[in-house]
């Protein structure tokens, strides 16, 4: 057998309890529920681009499947399978160890099966496709949102980015407040069980990938709306809040790797909002509302002047780790 089948068997290949066939055949087969449907994400994480070199590789192997499964998080999906491409410099038994620990960690709390995927020699690269079910009609769509739709967001925003100044030198974080933040940054948590709770309460979802207003621009985009966002109400992360002014909006408006849920709902809503928030003990903010006019999204401070946004978020093209 060939290493790169050595190192399949040995770390990724697993006995499948959903599947009809998994890892080890020219294709997997999978059976889904009567009545649903496919969702479907992909992505990838380039040494750095989307990573540092240095980060540890069973942070990186749960990373890798979390920002996928953020992806159905914001579809209201259910997790089955996922597949994966890894690149790999040279075959490092300890690495591989490492990183299937973190990735199987996470898969096994969602209940996700790798079915199958390729390895290959080159710089480090992790791409992964993700499937998930949902009933059919009910996918939350980033093109639902209505005029008056109220805003809202997840947890709190701004953590990861701030580790992520930290780490390029751009600021110093005290050991304490660095420990806090880059948990968020190298591993988030998907909020798969809050998307598959507003099946049928929110209008439009996204997940908080590249920063709150490039990522809330992609709802207005394909709702044909305006965002207007209040400053006040964004939620900071615990480790911005003695941080400058500038540096919070940075962090929080454009920043990027939240993995938080953002999503628009009828005003109707906002009472089950609040039980929602109260019975999961998942903390969600109302920071805004959809309006008529250029879909675009502009954040209002305390007095009501439009904030100047210096980024739109990250670029997979322009920033590298």
């Amino acid at each position: 057998m060939s290493p790169e089948f050595d190192l399949i068997a040995k770390y990724f290949t697993r006995p499948v309890r959903h599947a009809v066939l998994g890892v080890g055949d020219d294709c997997a087969l999978v059976r889904i529920s009567p009545g649903c449907e496919l969702a479907i994400t992909t992505d990838t994480l380039v040494s750095g681009t989307h990573f540092f070199p240095e980060t540890g590789a069973e942070k990186l192997g749960h990373k890798a499947l979390a920002v996928n499964l953020s992806d159905l998080a914001a579809m209201g999906a259910l997790p089955r399978y996922v597949t994966l491409a890894l690149t790999l410099p040279a075959i490092d038994e300890a690495w591989l160890a490492a990183f299937s620990r973190g990735f199987f960690a996470l898969a096994d709390k969602f209940q996700v099966e790798l079915i199958g995927g390729d390895t290959t020699r080159g710089p480090l690269s992790i791409t992964l496709t993700a499937f998930g079910e949902i009933t059919i009609g009910h996918a939350i769509r980033r093109d639902g949102a209505k005029e008056g739709d109220d805003i809202w967001v997840s947890e709190s925003l701004g953590a990861a980015a701030l580790a992520l100044k930290h780490l390029r030198g751009d600021i110093t974080l005290s050991t304490a407040a660095f420990e806090r933040a880059v948990m968020h940054l190298e591993a988030p948590n998907p909020r798969i069980a809050l998307g598959r709770a507003l099946v049928g309460v929110a209008t439009s979802a996204v997940d908080i990938s590249d920063g709150l207003v490039a990522d809330l621009t992609h709802i207005c985009r394909r709702s044909g709306l305006a965002a207007s966002v209040e400053w006040p109400k964004v939620p900071l992360a615990t480790s911005l809040l003695s941080a400058s002014v500038e540096q919070q909006r940075a962090c929080t408006l454009a920043g990027g790797d939240d993995y938080e849920l953002c999503f628009t709902a009828p005003a109707i809503s906002r009472e089950l909002l609040h039980e929602l928030s109260s019975a999961s003990g998942l903390a969600l903010a109302r920071i805004g509302s959809m309006q008529s006019g250029e879909p675009l999204v502009r954040v209002y401070d305390d007095d009501g002047e439009a904030i100047n946004i210096q980024s739109s978020g990250f670029d997979h093209f322009a920033i590298d780790h």
